[in-house]
């Protein structure tokens, strides 16, 4: 039910495009917002491969203080990677290296040896980090066996999960650093290459707007990929899992370009109003004014399609019916809402932001009844007194 209510609020607020991707789960934010623009199955459990190591980088960085800090690579570090066939940074047996360059390794050229090597030396039980973790940023649909992301039963996730994770390791800043390095020099010499990078050069594919992020492949995954982008003062993120892997092409890739190209060229951050349109009127007494205008606190900014229709903004104002020379400047007059395709998009406390000029003939004019009324009474007091 709660999936139906998600997809019926997006196709409400943005146009529905199909898109020629070959990824099973997908899904798109606008992280200014924190808002969903795309998804595509993204509650499915799957396999995710080498995104996997997402949180063994977050769990790395809650668990060493100072990534200087170095160790020594054993034969149990190395264990089953060469028969694996796995993505390796080339750590050799009794290599001294810190955590700094563990991380770079593990993110960047995807280094099964690097997950490893940090594994082993933060806690004998490295996955039940990995897990307590994910419970406790509430990845309901995640589990993790491995801290590198080989294919199991019990190492899964879902591309909302994976978003989660991605969002708050973006948080931390050696991280995102990280992620956006096209290569890296590490202390022993080795130089790391970014696989995002490094494959969109080999297949000459167009995305400069990509600001890094994590890939991952498994037979049993495809091909996964968590990115950053920005483009024209928006900050996205995407996460593609299970496109096709066929060694010839960067399908992640070719999704993620895709989806990106047409949000990047299709929305944008509106101006709806700015904070000098008279939105709203309220009436006013014993002024000479008629009406008191209501504008926006500053101006109202919302992404949306380029061509929205200006007809689908409306306001409501819940507050003050009339204003008066006696209401005070500053005083909280009421709230402004903003809704677009009567969907509410920004809300705005309003206060008086001017004083409220007297108009003496105006006061006259709509007291007349009254003044009048006084006045003979005074009369006919007077006359009393003076008979």
């Amino acid at each position: 039910m709660k999936k139906i209510l998600l997809i019926i609020m997006l196709l409400f607020a943005f146009k529905v495009h199909a898109f020629d991707i070959t990824s099973k789960e997908v899904i798109l934010y606008n992280l200014d917002n924190n808002e969903v623009l795309y998804e595509k199955d993204a509650n499915e459990k799957t396999q995710i491969a080498s995104l996997t190591k997402i949180m063994t980088a977050i769990v790395t960085l809650d668990n060493v203080p100072d990534l200087n800090k170095r160790v020594i690579v054993t034969k149990k570090d190395l264990q089953n990677i060469e028969e694996n066939n796995l993505a390796t940074a080339g750590f050799t047996l009794g290599e001294v290296v810190s955590y700094k360059d563990l991380l770079y390794a593990l993110l960047l050229p995807s280094g099964a040896d690097a997950a490893q090597i940090l594994a082993n030396n933060i806690s004998d039980d490295f996955v039940s980090l990995m897990n307590e973790k994910a419970k406790e940023l509430k990845l309901t649909n995640t589990h993790f066996q491995n801290p590198i992301g080989l294919d199991n039963s019990e190492n899964y996730s879902t591309a909302s999960d994976v978003a989660k994770m991605f969002k708050y390791a973006l948080k931390n800043k050696e991280f995102k650093e990280i992620i956006q390095t096209s290569t890296y020099t590490s202390s022993n010499g080795k130089i790391f290459s970014s696989s995002i990078f490094k494959a969109s050069k080999k297949y000459n594919i167009g995305a400069p707007y990509i600001l890094g992020g994590k890939t991952g492949t498994t037979d049993g995954a495809g091909l996964c990929l968590a990115s950053i982008a920005k483009a024209n003062d928006v900050n996205y993120m995407l996460i593609t899992i299970g496109s096709t892997y066929d060694k010839k092409s960067p399908h992640h890739l070719i999704d993620s370009k895709e989806i990106y190209d047409y949000y990047i060229s299709n929305y944008s951050n509106q101006i709806i109003a700015k904070k000098t349109d008279k939105v709203y009127k309220i009436k006013t007494k014993y002024s000479s004014e008629k009406y008191y205008y209501v504008t926006p606190n500053e101006d109202i900014k919302k992404y949306l399609p380029n061509d929205y229709n200006k007809n689908d903004i409306t306001y409501k104002f819940k507050g003050l019916k009339e204003i008066t020379p006696f209401t005070k400047e500053n005083t909280k007059i009421g709230k402004l809402e903003v809704y677009y395709q009567d969907k509410l998009i920004n809300t705005q406390t309003i206060y008086l932001n001017k004083k409220i000029d007297f108009s003496l003939i105006n006061f006259i004019k709509e007291n007349l009844l009254i003044i009048i009324s006084v006045v003979v009474i005074i009369i006919l007091i007077i006359k009393k007194l003076v008979l």
